[in-house]
């Protein structure tokens, strides 16, 4: 007698939804992405949705991610013995249960007030890799105490001051992350009119930069700024809005809000942000150095040129992360699943190859791997949940990928993502 089938984890949360189907009970949080995001809208601030989910420019970017997906049809193939499905793959030597990760993304507090602790308590139960964002809301330690020993990386933001890049770095390492992530298209901030269009940057009102006011060299880069005698708050009116922008930079600011409300330092650290968070002049001989000041996997995201991949190669980095930055920074980019088809084979076996930009379903990471992706990250989906029902949002949301990615290996024939390949794709 064959050994009895194993469900998979797609057929578990297929029936498991099913089951409470019976009972009347629909699931919290929408298992398609239509409904997922529409939801969301609702329930967002303004100022979260246009930071979330608003693109460079007119958007062209977002949409050609969208329809470079629809260029790739799925060819199916049949009567293969897919009873058994192993969705795990090994990054950096560690085998994690599924080839996505959790993306980096600043900020999140517009969205849920737990923001990044929520995403790492979803990870952490999935054991996905969270990759901590520059930009979080909760700093890298705190969330590495939700995590355990989940797997985590960090992604970093090239700062004008080299001391606080090596602080960061040296703090990523001690929170045990498994990469460095040197975000390379970010490099000067894209023009993005739904955030313009409300004057709204929540940095400058102290959200998104924890992992700079819990870090010991920004805060020296901040008592020295005060020091100086810099007037942070000399050409500002003072209206509501004003006020409610000290307030909320106080309140983010290490210390008691009444203590804040009486010192410069709150101010003069979000003022010390924007002018040092990140290097216009970065270049490929910075990049060298990185491996004398840390000994973990470095991966470059913003790679969307295969003269970018090879130098990449040649410069010895471990790994690329082909994006876009989901359409945030260069309105009529291409597409970063085309600049995945391009890249992945000329580089394949050099270094390892992740994927972002436009992932929204477990179909659509069947299409990333068979293009050539090690892994792909998924972004704004989660966020997503993360509005919804904060972190088990979250974990919705990514078990659904993962469900509709284990079904869809399996009815295309595949036991494995390993067995991937392009022979899976059509052109549409």
């Amino acid at each position: 007698m064959p050994d009895e089938p194993a469900a998979g984890i797609g057929r578990d949360r297929q029936s498991a939804i099913y089951r409470d189907g019976v009972s009347g009970r629909k699931p919290a949080v929408p298992t398609d992405f239509r409904t997922l995001e529409r939801r969301a809208r609702r329930k967002s601030s303004a100022r979260g949705w246009a930071y979330v989910a608003g693109g460079a420019g007119d958007g062209a970017t977002m949409r050609a991610n969208r329809a470079a997906f629809d260029r790739w049809s799925i060819v199916p193939r049949m009567l293969r013995d897919v009873s058994r499905r192993d969705l795990s793959v090994e990054l950096f030597d560690r085998r994690i249960p599924a080839p996505v990760l959790f993306a980096p993304v600043g900020a999140a507090e517009l969205i849920h007030p737990e923001a990044d602790l929520a995403v790492a308590k979803a990870a952490a139960e999935l054991g996905l890799p969270y990759v901590f964002s520059s930009q979080g809301c909760v700093p890298m330690e705190e969330c590495t105490a939700a995590m355990g020993e989940s797997p985590r990386w960090f992604q970093l933001y090239w700062s004008t001051d080299e001391e606080l890049v090596d602080s960061l770095l040296s703090r990523a390492q001690h929170c045990g992350a498994d990469a460095i992530v040197v975000t390379l298209d970010t490099t000067l901030l894209g023009w993005r009119p739904q955030d313009l269009n409300l004057g709204s940057l929540p940095f400058a009102r102290g959200q998104g930069i924890a992992q700079y006011t819990s870090d010991p060299r920004f805060r020296e880069m901040v008592r020295e700024r005060v020091a100086r005698g810099a007037d942070e708050a000399s050409d500002v009116r003072v209206t509501v809005a004003a006020i409610r922008a000290l307030l909320s930079m106080s309140r983010r600011y290490p210390g008691s809000l009444l203590r804040n409300l009486r010192s410069p330092e709150p101010r003069a650290a979000v003022q010390t942000f924007l002018d040092t968070y990140s290097r216009p002049s970065l270049n490929w001989s910075d990049l060298a150095t990185l491996r004398e000041r840390t000994s973990l996997p470095i991966l470059l995201k913003g790679v969307l040129h295969l003269d970018d991949a090879r130098r990449a190669v040649d410069a010895g980095v471990d790994g690329i992360v082909v994006s876009n930055h989901g359409g945030r920074q260069v309105d009529g980019s291409v597409a970063a699943l085309d600049a995945l088809a391009e890249i992945a084979p000329v580089v394949d076996g050099e270094l390892t190859v992740l994927f972002d930009s436009g992932i929204r379903s477990g179909a659509d990471v069947v299409k990333a791997l068979a293009l050539g992706a090690d892994a792909v990250c998924l972004g704004r989906p989660y966020l997503y949940g993360l509005a919804l029902a904060g972190a088990e949002g979250v974990r919705a949301v990514a078990a659904n990928v993962l469900a509709e990615l284990d079904l869809t290996l399996g009815l295309t024939g595949h036991a494995s993502p390993a067995e991937l390949t392009r022979d899976a794709l059509r052109p549409a």
